[in-house]
């Protein structure tokens, strides 16, 4: 390995002057000693070591990993000094206005960039950066906490280093939508993330290094590996003399038959040799029974673990066909006495010291599934003998690199192959197809899988392609110099300062979704590295972390985000769990950071449109959400006013100038939800609990003057300045947006039948059919069924004949029925048309039904929290929401957990207003204690 050795970083390591945060060396080589040495130091301070989320590991795996101060693994120290020196301190006199922004986060994903290091998750950098362009500047600082792979990185640089036809095909789209023209430069980012693993792919994808040098030292690499280890990977073509390379071997476990304990391999059983499809029922060889794989036993052999010195079980497993090549010709056969001859040999080796033998850790895949019950409990053992030996030889030879940058792109390399040289590889062949047609098919994704046939490649197979592949994907996008800084450890805290951040794009864990610190052991430990899992912010059984504590956890994340975040910035959250309580979580812990959302948009994957209004209870789509600190103009008002109603007013403007004005879909307009009063209201109300403050003004109150001071059109709410774009764009469409609603509970029903009697004034037997129809599936499952009589008479009206007929009856009935159309008001006939028609109050009545209403909810309230003894099954959500607002609004926090406690903890945590009363008072009344 002589020659790699000896090769350099050649045009990233410069010999010649380098600058580095505003400090200037004589080297690149000295650059990187002073920042070691400076890291070495803080890894000696036991205060440095007891931030949240520092990986485990010794300090050597720490600095042999680290190349700082642009990346170490383990929290960055200097993610403050790259921001003061690249970025601009906040002025609360620049102008800066912008609309949220939806986002196709599939998009990219076959672009070779995206797909040149696999990771569990990823939105695609070329997802990311029209958010970039679109919120940002040259030159300003973007942060990711959950970065991952490190996309958002690579999406700062293609900012600045975008081909001319992408640049070219992105302002046409901008221009069409009547969006300003992107202002094209590279942005600095910083990039976070909980495991070094993630954090060590972002790295090596965004930091510059020689694509030539590393080149050449991965095909030396794979030329020493050939050289040294080549016999283990030699056949023998049929005719019993030609040699020939093995590009995989399948291996099949035995199977014991319940019948009469005969013993099989499952291959031989199972897949048929001609059309290679494995059955899922198959008969034992010996008797005839037929069964499945879960009606058979697993077949174990004893051995020796050399490892641990302790006698354990594995799968017996036998190699059942081979494929090979001779030149560009491949051929199948089974493995004869002399590839046996070779497994044997290399079974008898010594387990290579680079091999990994830690445990795995206790966790829902190590309880459950094929691992338990393959007995797959360490690394050690996700290796076949032949695998074991490739890998530690590849670790061995690339540690011993003296070249910092080249070694990381080469482990970068090599740790790809980790997953795919394991007995997590699946054989997966090609349904009707030949066995030399057969595929090697990867584990399966987001989690740990032992399967029945395992492919178990070549060193050639598995590396040589890549290696091609990643030389040309780094030859066309260079990672620049000082453009991303890369930190290992928790999103909850960092170094940087506060309002330092001009822009947060962030795609974190959501729920059990995937469970990131277990897949990522598998390769942390062969670098020493591994994640702190006790600040892993997901649901997880195993470590006693249910919603709530998701939550909590996810609250301080989007706390620090808030903090380094300026006043008036954006915030884009990339979310994917199709639980409402997951749903719900997220968007508390939102606003609890202070944070306020402007706009929910879902990717419609078969129309490739985003859809608003989406069902909080049937969330299966990726969504974008778009959230913004409000300027300090706004806070600073409310300090010195406190909780009065001209403060509630004051968020209303800010609050309505962050939202877009119009939004288009295929040239019709689309009903913008957060326009939508009674969603105003609950951001305000949102806004007043996260400052421990009261709400000066109830529902009635809000709505009645929303309706004074600002312009309504189409069920949207408008400034003045904005209503004259609605107005011009509405008069160039046929017909007005609508908003699509779900009724899941008593509060959308009401927001229904209003729907429904503003357009059409009816009766009870003309209501009650098509009211229903709406009471489906999307009923939350405590929510009390309201009766449609009690909702009618609580909050519309209904016209007795007695006075003239209202105006709305009026209207509806003039323009549908002819002979109505000449008749006044007092008309007999037209009188006795209206008779009994509910309707939609006006504003001024309403707010009389509204007043007597909440006082009918709040005496129900009474009643449950007065309840002794018991959970309480069945319940309206309005009264506990009208219930928990009074008791805010007196202070009276333990009434609030009290009733909390009563109720089904699934039901609290799918209603977001629920949830974000229970958790402020959790808080308050914490602190009090």
């Amino acid at each position: 390995m002589s020659g790699t050795q000896s090769l350099n970083l050649g045009g990233a390591a410069a010999s010649g002057p380098v600058e580095c945060l505003g400090q200037k060396f004589p080297s690149e080589q000295a650059r990187r000693e002073h920042f070691l040495k400076l890291l070495a130091e803080k890894l000696k301070d036991p205060a440095f070591r007891r931030q949240d989320g520092f990986p485990n590991g010794t300090d050597e795996a720490i600095l042999a990993m680290s190349d700082p101060p642009y990346y170490t693994a383990c929290p960055n120290p200097w993610l403050s000094d790259f921001a003061k020196h690249y970025g601009k301190p906040y002025d609360a006199q620049e102008k800066y206005t912008r609309e949220p922004l939806a986002i196709d986060v599939s998009v990219g994903k076959t672009d070779p960039i995206y797909r040149a290091h696999a990771y569990h998750t990823k939105v695609p950098h070329l997802a990311i950066v029209p958010s970039i362009l679109h919120y940002t500047r040259p030159g300003d600082i973007v942060l990711d906490g959950f970065a991952g792979s490190g996309m958002t990185g690579v999406a700062g640089q293609w900012c600045g280093s975008a081909p001319t036809a992408y640049r070219h095909e992105l302002e046409m789209a901008w221009k069409k939508e009547g969006r300003a023209v992107p202002q094209w430069g590279p942005r600095r980012v910083v990039l976070n993330d909980l495991s070094p693993a993630a954090s060590f792919i972002a790295a090596n994808y965004n930091l510059p290094f020689d694509v030539e040098a590393f080149s050449e030292a991965g095909k030396e690499l794979l030329k020493s590996v050939e050289k040294d280890l080549g016999w283990m990977y030699e056949t023998l073509h049929t005719d019993g003399r030609t040699k020939a390379r093995i590009e995989y071997t399948v291996w099949s476990e035995s199977l014991t038959c319940r019948s009469c304990l005969g013993e099989f391999i499952f291959a031989e059983a199972a897949v048929d040799d001609v059309t290679q499809e494995v059955a899922d029922v198959f008969p034992c060889p010996h008797c005839g029974a037929e069964g499945n794989k879960e009606q058979m036993d697993l077949r174990f052999e004893s051995f020796v673990d050399s490892a641990t010195n302790l006698v354990v079980k594995r799968p017996k497993r036998t190699p059942v066909w081979i494929q090979y090549r001779i030149g560009k010709q491949k051929f199948v056969k089974k493995p004869d006495a002399f590839d046996l001859e070779i497994l044997d040999r290399i079974s008898r080796l010594p387990i290579p010291e680079e091999l990994p033998r830690d445990s795995l850790p206790d966790s829902q895949m190590s309880r459950v599934g094929r691992m338990r019950t393959t007995n797959t409990s360490t690394i050690h053992s996700m290796f076949l003998p032949r695998a074991a030996q490739a890998m530690g030889t590849l670790w061995d030879r690339v540690k011993r690199i003296p070249d910092r940058r080249l070694r990381h792109m080469l482990m970068y390399f090599v740790e790809q192959g980790i997953r795919g040289m394991s007995v997590l590889n699946r054989y997966k062949p090609i349904q009707h197809g030949r066995l030399g047609g057969s595929q090697v098919g990867l584990d399966l994704p987001g989690v740990f899988y032992v399967p029945s046939l395992i492919s178990e490649v070549s060193v050639s197979t598995q590396f040589e392609g890549k290696l091609d592949r990643l030389t040309k994907t780094f030859s066309s996008f260079h990672g620049a110099a000082q453009a991303v800084m890369v930190s290992t450890g928790s999103a909850s805290g960092s170094a940087l300062s506060d309002s330092s951040v001009d822009y947060v794009f962030t795609d974190p864990p959501f729920g059990e979704n995937i469970y990131y610190a277990d897949l990522n052991f598998m390769v942390e430990t062969w670098h020493g590295v591994t994640t702190d899992a006790r600040a892993e912010a997901i649901v997880d059984r195993v470590r006693r972390k249910a919603v709530p504590e998701y939550q909590r956890l996810m609250h301080r994340c989007f706390s620090e985000y808030f903090r380094v975040l300026k006043p008036g910035r954006w915030m884009t959250v990339v979310f994917s769990n199709s639980r409402a309580s997951v749903w719900n979580a997220i968007q508390v812990a939102l606003q609890q950071a202070g944070f306020v959302v402007a706009e929910v948009n879902a990717l419609d994957k078969r129309q490739g449109s985003f859809q608003q209004g989406i069902s909080p209870n049937t969330v299966k789509q990726d969504l974008v959400i778009s959230a913004y600190k409000p300027n300090g103009g706004l806070e600073q008002r409310f300090v010195e006013r406190g909780a009065v109603p001209e403060s509630a007013w004051d968020f209303v403007q800010t609050h309505l100038r962050q939202l877009p004005v119009v939004k288009l879909k295929a040239s019709e307009l689309e009903f913008v939800v957060e326009r939508e009063p009674r969603r105003i209201f609950d951001r305000m109300v949102a806004w007043f609990v996260r400052h421990d403050a009261a709400v000066p003004l109830s529902s009635d109150e809000f709505l009645s003057g929303l309706r004074i001071r600002f312009a309504e059109r189409d069920g949207m709410v408008f400034l003045p300045e904005q209503v004259t774009i609605y107005d011009k764009k509405r008069a160039q469409v046929t017909q007005a947006p609508q908003m699509e609603l779900f009724v899941s509970d008593e509060r959308s029903a009401i927001d229904w039948l209003v729907d429904f009697l503003k357009a059409r004034p009816s009766t009870y037997q003309e209501i009650h059919p098509e009211f229903i129809t709406q009471l489906g599936a999307g009923w939350k499952k405590h929510e009390a069924k309201p009766e449609l009589s009690a909702l009618l008479e609580n909050n519309f009206l209904k016209y007795d004949g007695a006075s003239d007929v209202p105006s709305q009856i009026h209207s509806y009935l003039s323009t549908n029925f002819k002979e109505l159309r000449s008749l006044d008001k007092a008309d007999p006939r037209l009188k006795a048309k209206a008779q009994d028609r509910w309707y939609v109050p006006d504003p001024n009545k309403a707010q009389d039904l509204e007043k007597k209403r909440e006082k009918a909810l709040l005496r129900e309230f009474d009643v449950y929290a007065g309840a002794t003894g018991r959970k309480l099954k069945e319940f309206r959500l309005e009264v506990l929401r009208a219930g928990f607002k009074a008791a805010w609004g007196r202070k009276d926090y333990a009434t609030i957990i009290k009733v909390a406690l009563k109720i089904p903890e699934e039901a609290l945590q799918e209603d977001e207003k629920l949830l974000l009363w229970y958790d402020q008072a959790l808080t308050r009344a914490e602190a009090s204690a």
